[in-house]
């Protein structure tokens, strides 16, 4: 049987969050958010679609929407129910996708 994926205590969510300065946090989901704005839809979509890879691979989806050349990202684990090292280990993922 798979180990339950744990919540962050307090002190390691302030502590992640200090490591992803791009990311919100949004306290009545739980969650870390982030919008990145690309030139156009093609380099939104590329984006997306490096991301999808990742999350495949991990096993862990991020709640996302795509408007033209905008991307809104949440992430959160409902397993856990609320946010887990699986959603900081993708955000550092996705801030490597765009460099930083």
């Amino acid at each position: 049987m798979a180990e339950a994926i744990q919540q962050l205590s307090e002190a390691e969510r302030a502590d992640a969050l200090d490591g992803l300065p791009d990311w919100d946090y949004d306290d009545g989901r739980d969650a870390i958010t982030r919008t990145i704005v690309f030139t156009d839809f093609a380099e939104a979509f590329g984006f997306m679609t490096q991301v999808a890879l990742l999350a495949e691979r991990a096993d862990h989806h991020p709640e996302w929407s795509n408007v033209w050349n905008r991307v809104e990202i949440l992430l959160t684990t409902h397993d856990a129910g609320g946010l887990s090292a699986r959603d900081i280990d993708l955000a550092t993922a996705i801030d490597g996708i765009l460099g930083g």
